[in-house]
């Protein structure tokens, strides 16, 4: 997605989180499983996904069709237990389990010093990666998008991973200006936050959290001085293992 179209695919982050949550308490309430609910509304987003980009662009309210959609897939389960339990009639006794086997554990082969060689990094190089993300970091904290482009490529994208989890942005963004827009809308601002600037795949990127728990991961591309591409990570799946007490 590029210019204009930008702004319409950069919901807020806060909104994301709180639409989701809205989704798993209907789930909730009405059978009351955490597996369950997950997986009600992990179909939700996965139906709004299905649709063609114009018919996401033509729904006004996307959160009021995704609570219509979460409902009726609620009901649809509900009425396929239902019919499940009709035909079966009263369940059978069930059968002992069979003993578990034992699965041998293989161990890893160790890296031989040729293969550490391959994956060290050069120190200037992760010195000057470390410089950008920080530049990266303070402008997302002013809020700023003229700070953001500052530290962009003039054909810098950024690319958001959902997971079909959120209502994310479903195309990269273009452009250093769109770019900065996406970004300060989606990472800056948010109340009851904070990002902090740690190792994310072996270099510095962003974490932002919100009562310690993380809700977002962003990685950076980075050529000389200037941040080419934005990798935003929001599928909670991903984030568990963000999460701080």
């Amino acid at each position: 997605m590029t210019g204009t179209g930008a702004g319409a695919a950069a919901a807020s982050l806060a909104e994301m989180l709180d639409e989701r949550q809205h989704l798993l308490e209907i789930a909730l309430w009405m059978f009351g499983s955490e597996i369950t609910a997950d997986r009600i509304v992990e179909e939700t987003y996965r139906r709004w996904y299905a649709l063609k980009d114009e018919e996401r662009a033509a729904i006004a309210v996307p959160r009021a069709w995704l609570t219509r959609v979460a409902g009726g897939i609620c009901l649809e389960l509900l009425a396929s237990a239902a019919t499940v339990r009709a035909a079966n009639g009263p369940p059978e006794p069930g059968r002992a389990a069979a003993p578990a086997t034992r699965v041998p554990v293989h161990r890893p082969t160790p890296v031989t010093g040729s293969v550490q060689r391959h994956f060290r990094h050069d120190q200037a190089m992760l010195d000057r990666h470390d410089h950008v993300a920080r530049r990266f970091a303070a402008a997302c904290e002013t809020g700023e998008a003229a700070a953001l482009k500052a530290v962009l490529a003039a054909d810098a994208m950024v690319v958001s991973d959902g997971g079909g989890k959120v209502r994310a942005a479903i195309h990269p963004t273009h452009g250093s200006d769109a770019v900065a827009h996406f970004v300060t809308a989606l990472l800056t601002g948010q109340p009851g936050t904070v990002l902090t600037v740690e190792p994310v795949n072996g270099r510095n990127g962003l974490v932002l959290r919100r009562a310690g728990q993380a809700v977002a991961v962003a990685v950076l591309s980075i050529a000389g001085s200037e941040v080419t591409a934005v990798w935003i990570v929001l599928n909670p799946d991903k984030l568990r293992h963000w999460h701080r007490p």
